[in-house]
């Protein structure tokens, strides 16, 4: 990601931040606008040109999409084109995140980060469903209908929303990375990181408070607990936020030391 790209997304977050009458439909608005963005190298090419005027980038919105979509969406739109992005691709994933953003502050009350991240598990542990899903061939909507028809009832309209849009336009990211993403931005969006806990055994609600507050002092914000229960970690646990990965399980002890032997 180049540093324009970084600095656009942090203005449109503001913009989004700062925005009222964000709400679902929003957030499906903007997904579909990201859509017929990277579907069409005509259209995301007009927008993210910086070397043409701001005003004609705004006109292009105007025209193409104005009459479309809420008033919050045209104008959360008319930002994200002003700024400079170091690809049209990133524009497209821009707005997808700009979709994501607006799902989380829709649905507040909603735990839309441990849906997608439930939902992200069913993935992993049906390979059937992630090929379905990962699969390049197939009608692109009718693998939205799928997440859809698997999350009624079981997630709230936000996290169904989230998964069915951004699994329909991957953009070559495979499924569980489009989910962690979106998992993440969610988090992000509501002031929170997201830690991944992987243990042997499932941890006890005194284990889950500990965790949880000794991960926030370090890391100086709120953390939200993903956990997984994997019997071959043996004992102990492995973290991961972000890139940062704590591993204190049994297995890596024992990795290491085999390691050691054989050196």
């Amino acid at each position: 990601m180049g540093s324009a790209t970084t600095q656009a997304q942090a203005a449109t977050t503001a913009a989004l931040t700062a925005a009222s009458g964000v709400d679902l439909d929003v957030a499906r608005e903007l997904f579909a606008v990201a859509r017929a963005v990277g579907d069409s190298s005509q259209l995301s090419g007009a927008l993210a040109d910086s070397s043409a005027p701001a005003d004609a980038r705004r006109k292009v919105v105007a025209d193409v999409f104005g009459a479309s979509v809420k008033p919050t969406t045209a104008s959360l739109l008319t930002t994200a084109v002003e700024q400079r992005w170091s690809s049209a691709g990133d524009l497209a994933d821009g707005i997808d995140e700009l979709a994501v953003r607006a799902a989380a502050i829709a649905d507040a009350s909603a735990d839309v980060e441990g849906e997608l991240f439930g939902f992200s598990r069913t993935v992993a542990d049906n390979p059937e469903l992630e090929l379905a899903l990962g699969s390049r061939i197939g009608d692109s909507a009718a693998k939205a209908e799928l997440v859809e028809s698997l999350l009624k009832g079981r997630a709230s309209e936000a996290a169904t929303l989230i998964a069915a849009s951004l699994i329909r336009h991957p953009r070559e990211r495979r499924v569980r990375q489009v989910l962690a993403r979106a998992t993440r931005l969610v988090a992000d969006q509501r002031g929170r990181t997201v830690a991944t806990v992987v243990t042997a055994v499932p941890l006890s609600a005194a284990q889950t408070e500990r965790l949880t507050s000794t991960l926030s002092k370090r890391y100086g914000a709120k953390v939200t607990l993903n956990t997984v229960v994997d019997p071959t970690v043996v004992g102990g646990m492995r973290v991961q936020i972000a890139d940062d990965v704590i591993d204190a399980s049994v297995s890596a002890r024992l990795a290491d030391l085999r390691q050691r032997l054989a050196g």
